[in-house]
């Protein structure tokens, strides 16, 4: 397959340059899948094959871009798409500095995320996943909802500049089930993401799900005092709080927009919990990692914090070029970012329910709706929601309705962390709305955190 990528881009390279454009072309691919399920049947069964080329010409400090969907075959729309960018380039407003253009140095190939068995998934084993992990928790009140989407996912590059290619391929699946109650209105969930079909692990998740659907069900529902607690967080709550921190926070062209809650002279220092540590790890393929940025810049394990101690901003090409600094290779649709396990041997829901405890826990797994109320502050805020659980001293176990968090990054990873799970596991946070492009973190299974405070508090599911 990745001879014809390469020659296809290797073919419009040589348009490129009878038209005199200087330019980088792209290539994305994608296979994808979907079944949906709703009312504990199955509401959608699709998929889609869709290839797309996208061109950036250069021009001095002038740049213009063109995308569009193709029939690989049709080399004819493709070079129309090269003479539209022709007279587009003339007019585009020059940019206030000079910006890099892609010369690659070698070719790269990297399929170390592609699974060919992920691949090539049938629909009878995403319904035979689904069937596992509700098996016996449906009811005439608890209906099943949720998604299995998989695909494969192709991307190349090729600059005029020489005919060295970049090829990438990775496969990804993300699960959500959702079991509901209809007469009380509540929703608990679990999750999992998978690189290869060996990562899918449905009987796992009907253990999370039977656990909370038994509490649920028998325990008691209470409406929280507003206050502080000591609060758990689930993969999806630590996952999520991450990458929005690291976006927002973690950014050269963030910290340069006045958006970043750190500054440059936050290099070094410490911000965080001497528990925590925070890499952007391109050696990690199950978090669909890829080795070269889209400049052909070799990405290499990039600490973003150490033992506690913020070190540096990653650079994406453009934004280097705009405020004079060096590119890091982050110029990718997605970064790879590994949080590190601790030491509590805590590696399931059944585990974190069963440990001995001297105080009430709040046990957090998903935070709906996240939102940065204040970027150059680092506050966010959001509610939990689908199986939250509040464990109590006494070892007895309470339904929480949903609460609302309010809070500072450095409140969830600073000093106020108690301890991490020694169990790591991947949380895909690829988005379902435009191209395909796999997303996940490394974190740990759990994140106990201490006087965390709920600011509102639910009446009712």
């Amino acid at each position: 397959m990745s001879n014809q990528v390469i020659d296809l881009l290797k073919q419009l390279r040589q348009a490129a340059l009878a038209r005199n454009l200087k330019a980088l072309i792209s290539y994305h691919e994608e296979d994808s899948y979907l079944m949906r399920f709703a009312n504990s049947a199955i509401s959608l069964n699709t998929n889609e094959h869709l290839i797309s080329i996208d061109t950036i010409a250069y021009d001095g400090r002038k740049k213009a871009s063109y995308s569009m969907i193709v029939d690989p075959s049709d080399t004819a729309s493709m070079e129309n798409g090269l003479d539209i960018l022709v007279e587009m380039l003339p007019h585009a407003q020059p940019l206030s500095y000079d910006p890099t253009f892609p010369v690659y140095e070698r070719d790269v190939v990297d399929e170390r995320a592609f699974d060919p068995a992920l691949a090539d998934l049938t629909n009878q084993e995403r319904l035979a996943y689904f069937n596992t992990l509700a098996e016996g928790l449906e009811s005439d009140d608890v209906k099943l909802s949720g998604i299995f989407a998989n695909g494969t996912t192709t991307t190349a590059q090729i600059s005029t500049a020489n005919e060295f290619t970049q090829f990438f391929r990775a496969t990804d699946a993300q699960v959500t089930a959702v079991l509901s109650s209809e007469s009380l209105k509540w929703e608990v969930n679990a999750e999992q993401s998978a690189q290869m079909k060996k990562d899918l692990d449905a009987e796992s998740l009907h253990a999370d799900l039977a656990l909370l659907v038994h509490h649920y069900q028998n325990d008691e529902a209470v409406q929280l005092p507003v206050g502080k607690y000591t609060v758990v967080l689930g993969p999806a709550a630590t996952a999520e709080l991450t990458q929005i921190m690291a976006y927002y926070g973690m950014t050269g062209g963030a910290l340069m927009q006045g958006y970043s809650f750190l500054k440059e002279e936050d290099q070094g220092k410490q911000f965080f919990s001497e528990q925590i540590s925070l890499t952007d790890n391109p050696d990690d393929p199950e978090i669909f990692a890829q080795e070269t940025d889209r400049f052909g810049i070799e990405r290499k394990p990039f600490p973003l914090i150490k033992d506690g101690r913020f070190q540096a901003f990653m650079w994406d090409q453009d934004s280097a070029d705009e405020f004079g600094k060096t590119a890091t290779g982050h110029d990718v649709s997605r970064v790879s970012l590994v949080m590190n396990a601790g030491s509590q041997p805590i590696a399931t829901l059944k585990d974190l329910l069963g440990m001995p405890r001297d105080e009430d826990i709040l046990y957090i797994p998903y935070i709906h709706y996240m939102n940065v109320v204040n970027p150059s502050q680092g506050i966010m805020t959001g509610s939990s929601r689908f199986g939250a659980l509040f464990l109590k001293k006494d070892g007895s176990v309470q339904v929480p309705y949903n609460v609302r968090l309010t809070q500072k990054f450095t409140d969830f990873f600073g000093e106020r962390v108690h301890w991490l799970s020694e169990k790591q596991v991947a949380y895909n946070v690829s988005s379902s709305y435009g191209r395909r492009d796999p997303t996940a973190l490394k974190v740990p299974r759990f994140v106990c955190v201490k006087e965390i405070e709920i600011s509102h508090s639910n009446p009712s599911y």
